[in-house]
């Protein structure tokens, strides 16, 4: 079983409109190589320069922001849904 990514409508131009896919992977690091496999432009849009999470870009593993957990080395397991959530600005 695999872990299903939900892309959010800024990303989802470069799935081809899906707006979710199931990914075979151990950690977020590994997903988002595979994210960039298949949808090349999302790591570039997921990851700064450095290889880190952009700030504006929010990753959530079953609920809980990766950013109190390990980051991109986090750990998946089968089943696990990952939400991918661009910040919103605005006053």
């Amino acid at each position: 079983m695999a872990v299903r990514v939900k892309i959010p409508t800024p990303l989802r131009g470069l799935t081809g409109e899906v707006d979710t896919v199931q990914i075979e992977c151990a950690t977020l690091e590994e997903m988002v190589g595979q994210l960039e496999g298949a949808y090349p432009g999302m790591r570039e849009r997921l990851c700064d320069e450095s290889g880190a999470l952009r700030r504006f870009v929010n990753v959530y593993i079953n609920g809980e922001d990766v950013r109190f957990l390990d980051g991109l080395a986090s750990a998946l397991k089968a089943g696990d849904e990952v939400s991918i959530v661009p910040a919103v600005a605005g006053g």
